[in-house]
């Protein structure tokens, strides 16, 4: 385990303390508790509404109505001119398949 020490403002730190008392855990408990939520959170792939995808949808159709039409030569020459990024480094073929199964279960 890696240690990490913090300046918090005092309001802040009786927050925090008040919290994980609240919860009965110890203030490091907590704040672990509180980073790793926060992490999580950022990272979930999370299901959207029907409505939200029907918005989607209506706005890349519009989208696509201003963009108007690109020969197969034009489409061809965009793709070669276009920058190879190496995929990220947990992107693994094993966690793209359990994405797709899941996204497929939706």
């Amino acid at each position: 385990m890696s240690r990490l020490t913090l300046r918090l403002p005092d309001s802040l730190h009786r927050q925090l303390e008040q919290t994980a008392e609240n919860e009965q855990i110890s203030l490091n408990q907590y704040i672990v508790y509180a980073l790793t939520r926060q992490l999580t959170l950022a990272y979930n792939v999370q299901a959207l509404s029907d409505k939200v995808v029907a918005e989607e949808r209506a706005a890349y159709s519009a989208l696509l109505q201003t963009l108007g039409r690109a020969s197969f030569d034009e489409i061809q020459r965009a793709l070669a001119a276009r920058e190879a990024v190496a995929p990220e480094a947990g992107l693994t073929p094993e966690v793209m398949e359990n994405l797709r199964a899941k996204m497929r279960k939706k």
